[in-house]
């Protein structure tokens, strides 16, 4: 359950403005969480969020600076290793089957990794649809993810 709430608050404070603790509990209650305070500040410090300054003076919660990005990517494993059950290639395309409801999470886990070889995601409630560029290796992009797996 952490895991899928962490991929949740991700998703989250990446396409929405969220400035404090309450807003965030807020929003993972609309999207069926229920959290309280202390977990949701909990959750903040696992996943080491920011605070970055927004164009009306204001701050909103941020994924990590650069220098976090090796803890990122730890938890983006962990991630992938326990919601991850398949993974298949077809010509440019990368199909990726996972747990029920991890999906969204996921591909956005995906784009934070901001790999320049896949062109992006499309998540659905179980699966995720990775476009790679026709010009990058796509084996080469498959092996990655598995390795982010734990799958040969």
């Amino acid at each position: 359950m952490k895991n899928k709430r962490h991929l949740k608050i991700i998703n989250i404070i990446k396409n929405e403005n969220i400035k404090t603790q309450e807003e965030l509990a807020e929003a993972l209650q609309n999207e069926g969480i229920e959290v309280t305070q202390a977990t949701v500040s909990r959750d903040i410090k696992d996943l080491g969020l920011i605070k970055i300054a927004t164009e009306d003076d204001s701050y909103k919660y941020a994924l990590p600076s650069e220098t976090d990005r090796i803890k990122m990517v730890r938890r983006i494993e962990t991630m992938f290793k326990n919601f991850v059950l398949e993974l298949d290639v077809s010509s440019n395309l990368i199909i990726i089957k996972t747990v029920s409801g991890t999906a969204s999470g996921l591909a956005s886990a995906i784009d934070n990794l901001e790999w320049k070889e896949i062109l992006g995601c499309v998540a659905g409630d179980d699966a995720i649809l990775l476009v790679v560029d026709e010009n990058s290796d796509r084996d080469e992009v498959a092996d990655r993810l598995k390795g982010l797996i734990g799958i040969d």
